[in-house]
């Protein structure tokens, strides 16, 4: 009898919205944010389909609280474990997002160079598009050539304000 996967989750309010934390034993699978945490959970659901989706199980290591902390300010490194599949190309972008510091943006066409593919810029966005840990992987931290947002996952207005969110914030945090 093959064992079933079983994803713990938590949600919680936050200036951003709703926050979704999903995890397997080896480490964070779902970082989310919206404005309706049942959409959340469903989408949740529909991504890890066969996966047993336990709440009452609650989030190991204080991650929620960590991730709370940064949404409010008070933290800017999120070096968490994680359990995401990617193909080599995205882990490799999801790498390079991870390194551009906190308080700043860089564009598509900086990460692509960053990963010696400088003419990889829709295949950097479409990576960032598919990230799923929100915030752990900062694609809000990536913007168009012109400086304007571009597309995220959780909404364009909420990119924007995660980015001035950083910029108010980055003489205050802790790591």
């Amino acid at each position: 009898m093959e064992r079933r996967r079983i994803i713990r989750y938590g949600v919680a309010p936050s200036a951003f919205g709703y926050l979704l934390i999903a995890a397997t034993e080896r480490g964070i699978c779902t970082v989310a944010l919206g404005d309706n945490p049942a959409a959340l959970i469903n989408d949740l659901a529909r991504r890890f389909g066969d996966t047993i989706l336990d709440q009452a199980g609650g989030l190991p290591g204080g991650w929620m609280n960590i991730l709370l902390g940064y949404l409010n300010g008070e933290r800017k490194n999120l070096d968490l474990p994680l359990d995401v599949a990617a193909t080599p190309f995205q882990q490799e972008v999801w790498n390079a997002l991870r390194a551009i510091p906190y308080g700043t943006t860089q564009t598509y066409q900086q990460v692509a160079q960053r990963i010696g593919r400088p003419d990889a810029t829709r295949a950097v966005a479409q990576a960032c598009a598919n990230n799923p840990v929100a915030l752990i992987v900062p694609c809000h931290r990536v913007v168009r050539t012109d400086g304007t947002s571009g597309g995220y996952r959780w909404g364009i207005e909420r990119k924007r304000a995660l980015i001035a969110h950083e910029a108010a914030h980055i003489e205050l945090c802790a790591s």
